[in-house]
Order: C-alpha cells, then structure tokens, then sequence
C-alpha cells in the first residue's frame, strides 16, 4: 500500500495534466481487492494515486499531506468513520471544501443516493463496475475541475473597470468564447469566484446543447467513448451547426446582476437538471445547471422551451449608501 508521505506517479499516458502535475487522486476503501483494482486501473491511465483503507486513514492522509488532491474516490460502506462520515467531515473543513468526490458504492436505492448527494458526493460509481466506468467517470470529474480552476484563474486578469457597466450584450459562438464571457462578466459580480462556476456552465450549456444540439443523452455516450471533443468539433465545423450564435445580456441594478442567455436549439427538458438526481448521479454529465443554481446565483429561471435561461445574483445592501442605476431586468 501506498504511504501517504511517499505518493507514487505513474507515467503519463495521454491524460491531460493539471496545474503543471500529474493529477492526485485518493482513493479510500477497506476492501484490498478493491485498493489493487483501483491502482491498477488508475494508475495505469497517467495518475499519481495514494492509498487509505480505512475512513480514519484518509483523514489522517488529508490533514498530513502538503501537496494537495484533485479528487477522492470513496468508498460509502467501511467500518468505523463510514464513506458518509468522512465526506461530512470534509465538506464542513474549509481547506477540503472543494475537494471533488466519486462514492463508490453497492447502495444504490434513490434515497440512498440522494443522501450522498445531499452531502456533497455528485458523482457515483455502483459497485460492481468495470474498469472503463471508473475511467470514464474519474476524467470527467477532472475535466469539470480543471475548467472550474481555469475559470477561477481567468477572473484575475479581467479588465477591473467593467464594474463600470450598466448594461451590455455579447455574441459567442465556441466554447472558448463562452468560457472567456464567463470570466468577464463573472468579475461584475462581489463575489467573482461563485459565479463564473454557474454562468461558466450556463453559457457553454447555449454551445454545446443549444447551438450544436448535443442530447444529454449522446454527450454521456460520447464521453464514455472518449470522443466528445471530437464531436464538438465535427458538429462546430458543419453549415447547419457552424453559423449559429449565442448571445448573453447582462442588466446591473440597485438589487441585482442579471443575465440572460438565449441559443438558437430547440430547447430542452430543463425542468429535469434543475436539481442534483439519483438518476443521473451516475453518469460523467448533468451536473451543470444545478450546480449553477445551488452554487452560484440566487435564482435561474429557464424561459419557455428553456433554449432562454435568466440567472441573478443579488447585491449586498449597505446602509447608508445610495442607490444608484435602475432595477435588474
């Protein structure tokens, strides 16, 4: 087994590398087999990997070790601190807050899976899974992170004086310019780091479902083949899909930020993904527009066919202070 203070790299094998390394995953299970299939597999595909047998184990791993980890792949049923126990205590210790979680587990029953969810866990594995699951589910975790973190990274060198803005609307047509919109317009906002998440998912949300009609559906299988950026770019480089644009407005107000964003697809069955599921909460996709709602804006509101989604942050009131500009729209 692997010891915490000594982590064992594996060679790259093509996965791309976050923040200048070799991503870092912990992986927690009282099960050696389990510990064996996990190593081999993972560390086979390009990641540094650590071991933990035990709830207790991995805490002691979190708060001794100095390098930091990309993810945690938990497994829910253990003896002593259970996969339960130690994500509670990881989602209420600010330095792991954001620490993404897969729970591995053989209680899949919705209601189980909805508590796990609650708790913070927001991508599943069902025990027994084959190897290519695993795969599948852990790059599509990091991919989430690493786009998240560019996000974030990308606020800081924003223009500071588009807090000046009343008003404006923006055209986008490709998931770069939707996600250097996300971290303009994020740096509006009092709390830029919270919002460029759900406005970053929102925008590339119009791109990818709204302008290139990708299903929800056929992105979970394209992502399992390993092939859905492929076909962003098939479907970016055809006539039907290729002229379409995107355009997101944004309102500032005495309460409020706004924005509207409207993709020219048909639309989609928005009520679904509107909350965090039990029966997506396997898949590597559908997590988005939950998380923007839960995370990063105080209302999202899809309008009609949904292929329109207005998003509001609220402003702090200072008292004392006087108002200024005119109602968010």
């Amino acid at each position: 087994m692997l010891s915490y203070a000594e982590p064992v790299y594996t060679p790259s094998t093509g996965r791309p590398v976050l923040y200048g390394r070799l991503p870092r995953i912990l992986v927690v299970d009282d099960e050696p087999a389990n510990l064996f299939l996990m190593s081999e597999v993972l560390g086979n595909d390009g990641y540094g990997l650590v071991e933990a047998d035990s709830g207790e184990h991995a805490w002691q791993i979190l708060q001794s070790d100095i390098g930091g980890f990309d993810l945690m792949v938990l497994d829910r049923m253990m003896p002593g601190m259970s996969g339960l126990d130690l994500l509670e205590r990881i989602k209420t210790t600010p330095r792991f807050t954001h620490l993404p979680v897969i729970m591995q587990t053989a209680a899949s029953s919705p209601e189980q899976v909805l508590e796990g969810l609650r708790a913070g866990a927001f991508y599943y594995l069902t025990k027994p899974y084959d190897p290519a699951s695993l795969v599948t589910i852990v790059r599509a975790v990091l991919s989430d992170m690493e786009s998240r973190r560019a996000l974030e990274g990308g606020i800081a060198s924003r223009d500071r004086t588009l807090h000046l803005l009343s008003e404006g609307r923006f055209r986008f047509a490709t998931l770069d310019e939707a996600r250097d919109l996300a971290t303009l317009l994020a740096g509006m906002c009092p709390e830029p780091a919270r919002v460029v998440i759900g406005l970053g998912e929102l925008l590339v949300n119009a791109v990818e479902h709204g302008n290139l009609g990708i299903t929800y559906q056929e992105k979970k299988h394209l992502m399992a083949e390993g092939t859905w950026d492929d076909e962003v770019a098939r479907r970016a480089a055809l006539p039907r899909y290729g002229s379409r644009q995107a355009t997101t407005s944004v309102a500032v107000g005495r309460d409020a930020i706004e924005f509207e964003i409207r993709d020219a697809g048909d639309g989609f069955d928005w009520e679904n993904f509107m909350e965090l599921s039990p029966d997506r909460a396997f898949d590597p996709n559908g997590r988005g527009i939950a998380i923007a709602r839960m995370v990063s804006f105080d209302r999202v509101e899809f309008i009609g066919s949904g292929n329109a989604v207005r998003a509001r942050v609220d402003l702090p009131r200072h008292a004392g202070a006087p108002a200024t500009g005119g109602d968010a729209r």
